[in-house]
């Protein structure tokens, strides 16, 4: 497999949120791992040629260029979020793609200060080209908007703050 296609597997990697993927065709065997290492994803990469034969196999390794900064999120690799008794976390329900509105030039759905009633859209998430409306789960005010628009999240990444009441 050539350096670009295995790049262009990095990009489908990240566009979806996938965190392996291992493929298989004449040219050989490629399996890709991501991980987030403090902040970092790296991308290991171990392809098996055909060609060789079993004892002979040979695996390269490379390094791919590291994903961007983690988010400053609440999310698995940030530090815990404290809440008052009163606030509570919204949390990413899929790994997708964060907006704040339903399109780039639509007003956003919520902005920080604004009452919601339970069951109301605060945001949504794209994931695989689908569009996932994510719900107040409580009535309250937005406290804090903790996600970035258009940032990539991760399943139970912190997305916002509500308090409650």
């Amino acid at each position: 497999m050539e350096v670009r296609e295995i790049k262009a597997l990095i990009v489908l990697m990240n566009d979806y949120g996938l965190v392996e993927l291992e493929i298989e065709d004449k040219k050989g065997k490629v399996r890709l791992v991501r991980g987030a290492p403090a902040g970092a994803a790296a991308v290991a990469i171990a392809a098996t040629h055909a060609a060789a034969s079993a004892d002979a196999n040979t695996a390269a390794l490379a390094s791919a260029k590291p994903a961007p900064a983690a988010p400053r999120s609440g999310g698995p690799i940030a530090a815990p979020i404290e809440l008052a008794a009163n606030q509570i976390l919204v949390e990413s329900p899929m790994v997708g793609t964060f907006y704040r509105a339903a399109s780039p030039d639509s007003e956003p759905f919520v902005h920080e200060g604004d009452s919601v009633r339970k069951g109301q859209t605060v945001c949504i998430i794209e994931a695989m080209k689908m569009m996932n409306e994510v719900e107040a789960p409580a009535a309250g005010r937005i406290v804090r908007i903790i996600a970035d628009n258009g940032q990539a999240i991760e399943y139970g990444q912190a997305l916002m703050i509500i308090e409650a009441g």
